[in-house]
């Protein structure tokens, strides 16, 4: 098919949730490139939205999936399964937790944490302990009770009346939060850094005072690592740059490498609180992804990618703190590892995206003024190099 007949056969038949896409498909990839159906390459420093943390086709994944596949791909959590039994003892080997659970993705794993959290203090006699505190600006999913917690009205707006009992801080305001916390209060829920309203990263003193504020009011601490978990930010898990450790946190994207999985991982007092016929899922935990994440959670273990993100993340960073200078047009450049954000003085990051685009980059916006990058882990100071040339002859026009 050429791109003008997938064109027009989506817009007959694909309902219309995302409007007018870039105009282009893609027909194969390999590490951090994309080629289209006319065999141009693109540079990939989106991922598809922080999933591809192996780049693509990356041969452990595509053997893990093929493998897999030959045995059989789906089968009932009704039975043991060998590789979500393994996975979860990889998960858990690695991070704070003490037990998980696997869904189909980030908002799933979302939703499972708020009814655990809701749950957690129902069976210890607080049935009225249900209020979940999140932040403003913040992206937890687009189900009813995800898109309740998020702390963006663009993506409310069209659902009301939402799920009720979620209140909304503004984030790096610890007395903002601590006045909000009340007796009904069960949970505070955040992102380490904010991915989707623009690469916002809450700050260490903020992170060490949630941490305090939850422990003094005994309600549970949640973390939404769906974006910045994994590696993204230099280590494996965003909330190992603070200290400290949730008592819940939930994983998606990057875990499948493009796969479709979440995780659900827990402390074992929080954990508990789900007994037999609480929670589950027909798909999630199945063989197939269980295998194919697995498979990427040992590379990005093995093959040292958290390290690897946060040295070319470093790189690039002062890489562009040149090209700021240059162009003052560059207001701020903020993240960590590869999960990066340039905030412009001017709203002209949609244009700066197309000509990216026109180049053969791939990089995402947020509103008018903000360009995000979020590249596979696999990206090299070399590949950054291409980028922030292309960057710096672009924002020339702009001077």
């Amino acid at each position: 098919m050429t791109l003008q007949e997938i064109i027009q056969k989506d817009r007959k038949y694909y309902m219309n949730t995302f409007g007018d896409r870039v105009p282009v498909c893609f027909s194969h990839g390999k590490g951090i490139s994309l080629w289209d159906l006319d065999g141009n390459e693109y540079y990939d420093f989106l991922a598809g939205i922080a999933v591809s943390a192996l780049g693509h086709s990356h041969p452990a994944v595509v053997n893990a999936i093929c493998d897999q596949a030959k045995k059989f791909i789906h089968c009932s959590s009704l039975y043991y399964i060998e590789s979500q039994a393994k996975l979860a003892e990889l998960i858990v080997k690695n991070s704070c937790a003490d037990k998980v659970f696997f869904a189909n993705s980030g908002a799933e794993a979302n939703e499972g944490a708020i009814k655990l959290a809701r749950l957690y203090f129902k069976k210890k006699g607080y049935p009225n302990k249900i209020e979940i505190i999140t932040l403003e600006k913040s992206f937890h999913g687009r189900t009813l009770a995800t898109i309740a917690a998020t702390g963006q009205d663009k993506y409310q707006k069209p659902y009301c009346p939402l799920t009720p009992k979620f209140l909304k801080v503004p984030i790096n305001d610890l007395k903002a939060l601590e006045q909000a916390i009340c007796e009904n209060t069960c949970a505070v829920m955040l992102e380490p850094i904010q991915g989707e309203s623009g690469v916002n990263p809450t700050t260490y003193e903020y992170m060490k005072g949630v941490r305090r504020l939850c422990d003094e009011n005994e309600i549970l601490l949640i973390f939404d690592e769906v974006q910045c978990g994994l590696g993204r930010t230099g280590k494996l898990f965003g909330y190992q740059h603070y200290g400290i450790e949730p008592d819940i946190f939930t994983l998606a994207k990057a875990l499948g490498g493009g796969f479709p999985i979440g995780a659900l991982c827990a402390k074992e007092h929080a954990a508990k609180a789900f007994e037999p016929g609480d929670h589950g899922s027909t798909f999630g935990g199945n063989p197939l992804a269980c295998s194919t994440a697995y498979a990427v959670l040992s590379t990005i273990i093995n093959d040292k990618l958290c390290e690897h993100a946060e040295e070319t993340g470093n790189y690039f960073f002062n890489k562009i703190e040149s090209v700021k200078i240059k162009h003052p047009v560059i207001s701020e450049v903020r993240g960590r590892g590869l999960m990066i954000g340039i905030q412009f003085g001017k709203p002209i990051a949609k244009e700066v995206n197309k000509k990216c685009f026109d180049n053969k980059y791939l990089l995402g916006t947020v509103g008018d003024s903000i360009l995000r990058l979020l590249p596979p882990l696999i990206t090299t100071k070399a590949d950054m190099d291409g980028l922030v040339e292309v960057l710096d002859n672009i924002l020339s026009e702009f001077d």
